[in-house]
Parts: structure tokens; C-alpha cells; sequence
């Protein structure tokens, strides 16, 4: 054996074809599979005699298949039931699988088997119901399997457990020679965590609960210290770069806040100084505006490009969707048409794929001559076409829907500009804190005065009748209602409500006295926006919609929602959704249409009717999704944490960025010899990273 790198192909007894197996798994070297973790334990230490078992107790058993019989069902035809009788010197047990005929033929009387699972009470005795099982040939050593606390790693078709418990022993107990320390022994020693070699022993085949904790500890640190640095490496090569000046003192500032006919919030004030101090900075500014739904984030942002504009340069502002461009682009531009002639003379333009190819070129011209002060758009703005005579300020709202690839495009157009990136997708700070390290975070934790929790209720399958009736007395009194459906049309695989479908119905029937639209995604751009004008004019009673109202416009008189199979979608996605009502004075009430199935599912659905705050309903969902899903993994690679939970280990997490912070601020380029190994799992496991390193 050379390495860790070689490959799992050329152990004894793994060849090609079970190489490939492995590989679809994962695992391609024998570093792969030492890092090929268990996702749970069990403690075998106690295997206890059947004449002791007791019913409700999850046990261990070592015993001898006794006797094997198999029935199908004749009237049921996929319905089966396998028993097994087993024995040891003290009693015998019925062992029972429902619907699992392949097993049939792999247990054999006689045989010794391990068993692992709950007893239960079945009339007058006593069995246990599909335990986990396997095979002991009582040839073979069993140190590994009886005895201990027992690893059980994720399943890999056509491999058992016993087998891969006993392939990485072998293989741990050879590489141990070539295991080297990728951690500092002075960050070691202060943390207090275990080596590298001993971890991975302690991971895999712990003697103790405490060994395994330790393990655990130290393997979580180390992904964690290696996840951060190219982030905090990213910041301070951002930070040594000159960035623009920015003058806080001048007319525009200060007409525009004279002119709001509202008053800011303490969280909007905090945030805009935050800013301020930013914009005036040689470096350029790199920040994050996290904010919930209704939060007042637009006007923060507008208050930046003012500071920009007065200074001399121009503003870019980049939204997700035509709709939301033009939303902001319309509110915008109301506000500067209200208030004094010099913020009239701002230009503001909007840059969509959708406009006329006169349109486009006419507006690419004024951006690149100067003559456009502050350009939304789309991803259009994107485009190798559109360049900017003195870019200052990048502006990105919702940034999630946008890959990290495309952010960092637009501020490439001008000499390294000060970027504000908004979000109303909450994240826990201490996290936010982490994946967002090279951008400096703003809070607004604080809604406009006014502004009335949303009633949310959970609604049964079987009361859409005094929903439609409710819908009906609200459009009555003049409000309007939005209807949301997970699909756009009826599928023959999923038995779902369709929103094409259910238009259809209402206009037909239960709605047909009243105004209805449709949007939904497989629209073109143009017929959503006109739907979305028409109701945002109130032209519209009832808006029938897909998810693609979840980054939509602000329409003050819409106070009803109605989400049906609520349960097919996630915490963060129901609260943007709910986020479109509730957006004036007017009471507004919410209903999670759903029969759930699942625990996961009652728990998003609860969560939803005890609270508004999108920053707890974030924290709910990313323990109920993992962080994987919730934020998508080609946004931010947290799918390379194979071990490490940045949610049930905050603490540790904020441990380990404090130390890369420490380490990064010391050597950036991590020169010194002790900071090797760190160099070398970099190289590894971000290709990328030479680019990060700060020269000089």
C-alpha cells in the first residue's frame, strides 16, 4: 500500500467490480473510506439471554436458527411473512419480517445469527418484528460484532454491515502508519482535541461513549476550520484590494430621508449606519442585508444608492425575476417623482430579456455612456453587451436565486464596487455568520409599525367548503386572495390539486361571479407580468398561482392566502408565500390546506401557525431539512460536511472560525511549515484554493 489516494480497487478480495459499487457510494480510495463515517451505534456490549428479554426493551441476541417457515398471502398478493424460530441455552423466540420474501433464502437453519431490535408482546408471547440481523459464522472472529458498541454505517447495496465493519478495520489498522495530522498541535492542544489517528479509530470502533464523543468533536472542528478559511481567505483578499470613497454628505441623502412619509425603524437606522460606515471606507464594502418578508429592505438599499449616485457613480440593482425588477423599479422611481427636483433628475432605467431589441440597446448605451444613474434588472444585466462608465454600487436582492458564480459577475463590471446583498430567506447568525464569512452582516429584526401578524390556520382535507365560503365574504368586502397549488396541471403520478385545473373548475363554479388570473412558471415572462399588473391594479378578485408568487410584487389589498398541499412544501418556501399578504392596515389570514402524512410534515404545518418570525422559522427548518436542502448545494458545498452539524453544533462551529480567523490573520498565505498540512487538504478538497491565497 502507498497512500491513502490509492485506489479501494486494488485491496484483497475488492477487484473492479465491487469497486464500482463502492464508488457509486462514495468511496473511490481508502482515504474515502476511513472518512465513510457510521450514521449510528449500537451497544452490544450486553448480549443478553433470550429467557431475559422483556417486552418494550431494544436488545441484543446471539443465537441459532432453529426452525424457517415462509407464507404468501393467496388474496393479497404482495403481502408475505417470514419467521424465523431462534434459540440459545436458555429459550426460544419468534423473529418475524413482513414483506421482505428475498430473505428467505439467505437465512439457513442451523445457522448462528445476531439480532438486534424490540421486543414486542404478539397475543400470549412475546417476538421481535423485522431487527436489524446478521449472519455469524462462528469461524470467524466476532470481536467486531458482539460485545462492543457496534457501528452502523450507511446502507451500500449488495454490502453488509459485518463485511464493511471488517474491511475498514483492516484497512485502518494499515493506513495508520500513513495517517498524518492535518491540524496544528498548538490549535490541538487549546481546543483539547484527539489526533488525527485516534479519531478515526475512536469514529469507527470506539471502546467507550466518550472516546466517540471526543472522535466526533475533533473530526466535526477540523471540516468546519477547513470549510471556513477559504471564506475568511476570500475576505481579507476582498479587504486588500482598493475599493471606492464615498462622500455621506450631500443634497440627495439628505432630501430623500426628509421626503419618506414614513418614519425608519431602529433596525432600518442601524442597518443604514452600518452601511454608511461601509460606503466611506477605502475597501470596498461586502455585505449581507438579511431582513424578513415586509421588513423594509428596499428602502435601505435605496438609501445606499443615493450615497453612490451623490458621489458620482452609478448603481446596479439585480432581481431574481422580471416582475420583482419592475416592482422595484416602479417603487423607486414614485419615490424620487415625489419629493425635490434634484432626485427627479436621477435616471433610473430597467434592463429585462423581455424588452424590445430597440429598448434593450437604447438603455445599454445609456448605462455605458453614464446617462443611466441607478440600472435594475434581471440576469440581463448580466450580459457581455451591458457595461457601465463608472459602476459604485451592486445591489443584489434574494440573492439564493442566483448561483455564487452570477453574484460575483456584476461587481466585475466596474473597479471593484461596493456590494449589498439582500435576502429574505433569515438564517441564524452564528451560520449566516460562517457561510456568508467573507461578507460582514446586517440585520433588520424589526417590522414596520402597522403592520399585523399574519392568522395562520391549519385546514383539513375536507373543509374546502368553508374556505371558498370564507374567500367569498372577504372578496365581497373588496379584498382580493391568492390560491397557491404545488403543481401547475393534474399528474397521473401525483394525486395533487393543480392550479391550471382548479381555474378551470372555479371560473366554471364555485368563483364564477368573481374576477380570476392564473400565473404559474411555464408562462412567459410577459403573460405573468400582465397577470400580476392586472391584480396588483385590482383588476383581479382571486389569483390562482404556482410557487412563482414566492419572490413576487406588493399588492396592499390582498389579505387571504390559501396554500393547498401545504405539506409538499418547505418551512422557508410557506413563509415567503405567506409573506405576499399582510402587506397593508388590514387584517390577513393564511390556510395550510393539508392532511399530512408524516411527522416531519405536522411539524412544519404547526410551526407555521405558532409564529411569524421568519428568523425562528428558519432555524426550524434547517433541523427538519438539514442544511444541504435549505440553502442547495451549489450554492455553498455544505454537502462536503460529511460529519460536522452546524445546527446541534453552533458552539463548536463558532470555535473553529475563531481559530481560522486567527490563523489566516497570522500566515495568509500558510507558509509556515506547521500550517502544511492545512495547505495540503485545501489543495484537496477545494481545487480552486491557490486563488484565494493573499499575496504579500
Amino acid at each position: 500500500m502507498k497512500s491513502l489516494d490509492t485506489s479501494l480497487q486494488y485491496l484483497k478480495g475488492i477487484g473492479p467490480k465491487r469497486a464500482a459499487v463502492f464508488k457509486d457510494a462514495g468511496i473511490s480510495t481508502l482515504e474515502d473510506l476511513l472518512y465513510f463515517f457510521p450514521r449510528r451505534y449500537e451497544d452490544r456490549r450486553n448480549v443478553l439471554p433470550i429467557s431475559k428479554v422483556k417486552e418494550g426493551e431494544a436488545v441484543v441476541l446471539k443465537a441459532k436458527i432453529l426452525a424457517k417457515r415462509f407464507k404468501q398471502s393467496w388474496y393479497r398478493s404482495r403481502f408475505s411473512i417470514l419467521e424465523l424460530i431462534v434459540g440459545d441455552d436458555t429459550g426460544k423466540i419468534p423473529v418475524v419480517w413482513f414483506n421482505q420474501p428475498y430473505l428467505k433464502d439467505y437465512f439457513k437453519v442451523g445457522s448462528s445469527i445476531i439480532l438486534y431490535g424490540k421486543v414486542r408482546r404478539h397475543d400470549l408471547y412475546l417476538q421481535m418484528v423485522s431487527p436489524e440481523f446478521e449472519i455469524a459464522d462462528e469461524k470467524e472472529d466476532e470481536s467486531l460484532d458482539v460485545g462492543k458498541i457496534v457501528p452502523v454505517y450507511p446502507v451500500i447495496e449488495g454490502v453488509s454491515q459485518r463485511y464493511l465493519r471488517r474491511l475498514i478495520n483492516s484497512v485502518l489498522k494499515q493506513c495508520l502508519p500513513f495517517i498524518k495530522d492535518t491540524l496544528p498541535f498548538d490549535i490541538r492542544q487549546r481546543q483539547k482535541l484527539l489526533n488525527l489517528a485516534k479519531s478515526l479509530i475512536g469514529i469507527h470502533f470506539p471502546d467507550n461513549l466518550d472516546l466517540q464523543k471526543d472522535a466526533y468533536r475533533r473530526l466535526a472542528f477540523e471540516e468546519f476550520f477547513l470549510f471556513i478559511i477559504p471564506i475568511v481567505l476570500r475576505k481579507l483578499k476582498k479587504r486588500k484590494k482598493a475599493g471606492l470613497v464615498h462622500s455621506l454628505q450631500g443634497d440627495l441623502v439628505r432630501k430623500f430621508e426628509a421626503s419618506l412619509p414614513f418614519q425608519l425603524t431602529n433596525a432600518q437606522r442601524r442597518v443604514i449606519e452600518e452601511i454608511k460606515q461601509d460606503m466611506a471606507r477605502a475597501s470596498a464594502m461586502q455585505r449581507l442585508l438579511q431582513g424578513d418578508v415586509g421588513s423594509g429592505k428596499t428602502i435601505v438599499a435605496t438609501y445606499a444608492a443615493i450615497i453612490a449616485i451623490q458621489s458620482g457613480y452609478q448603481v446596479a440593482f439585480m432581481a431574481p425575476t422580471e416582475i420583482l425588477a419592475k416592482q422595484h423599479y416602479e417603487k423607486i422611481s414614485s419615490q424620487f417623482a415625489l419629493v425635490s427636483p434634484e432626485l427627479k433628475k436621477i435616471k433610473i432605467g430597467l434592463l429585462s430579456s423581455s424588452l424590445k431589441q430597440k429598448e434593450k440597446a437604447a438603455i445599454v448605451q445609456n448605462i455605458k455612456n453614464g446617462k443611466i444613474n441607478l440600472v435594475i434588472g434581471t440576469h440581463a444585466l448580466l450580459e457581455e453587451a451591458v457595461q457601465f462608465k463608472n459602476l459604485g454600487l451592486v445591489i443584489i436582492d434574494e440573492q439564493h436565486k442566483f448561483g455564487v458564480a452570477q453574484r460575483a459577475l456584476l461587481p466585475q463590471k466596474g473597479n471593484n464596487p461596493d456590494t449589498l446583498i439582500m435576502t429574505a430567506t433569515p438564517i441564524p447568525r452564528t451560520l449566516a455568520i460562517t457561510l456568508y464569512g467573507d461578507l460582514d452582516i446586517s440585520i433588520i429584526n424589526e417590522l414596520p409599525p402597522g403592520r399585523k401578524p399574519i392568522a395562520t390556520f391549519w385546514v383539513k382535507e375536507g373543509q374546502r367548503k368553508k374556505i371558498y365560503k370564507f374567500i367569498q365574504e372577504k372578496v365581497g368586502e373588496g379584498r382580493q386572495v391568492y390560491i397557491v397549488y404545488p403543481i401547475i396541471r393534474e399528474s397521473l403520478v401525483l394525486d395533487l390539486k393543480a392550479a391550471e385545473d382548479m381555474y378551470k373548475e372555479f371560473k366554471k363554479n364555485v368563483f364564477k361571479d368573481f374576477r380570476l388570473g392564473l400565473v404559474h412558471g411555464q408562462m412567459n415572462e410577459e403573460g405573468q407580468d400582465k397577470t400580476m399588473s392586472e391584480f396588483k391594479n385590482g383588476k383581479i378578485d382571486i389569483l390562482i398561482s404556482t410557487t412563482v408568487l414566492e419572490v413576487g410584487i406588493d399588492v396592499p389589498g390582498a389579505t387571504v392566502m390559501v396554500i393547498e398541499h401545504a405539506e409538499r412544501f418547505g418551512l422557508s418556501q410557506l413563509h415567503q408565500l405567506r409573506g405576499r399578504i399582510g402587506r397593508g392596515s388590514e387584517e390577513s389570514f393564511c390556510m395550510l390546506v393539508s392532511n399530512p402524512v408524516t411527522e416531519e410534515a405536522k411539524a412544519r404545518i404547526e410551526v407555521m401557525t405558532k409564529t411569524c418570525d421568519g428568523f425562528r422559522i428558519a432555524e426550524e427548518d434547517l433541523k427538519l431539512r438539514g442544511p444541504g436542502e435549505f440553502f442547495g448545494d451549489r450554492q455553498h458545498g455544505l454537502s462536503e460536511l460529511r460529519i460536522a452539524n452546524p445546527l446541534t453544533q453552533m458552539q463548536l462551529l463558532r470555535i473553529a472560525r475563531n481559530e481560522a480567523m486567527k490563523l489566516t490573520q497570522a500566515d495568509p498565505q500558510l507558509k509556515n511549515r506547521q500550517n502544511q498540512g492545512i495547505k495540503e487538504a485545501l489543495r484537496k478538497k477545494f481545487p480552486g484554493y491557490e486563488e484565494l491565497e493573499i499575496v504579500g
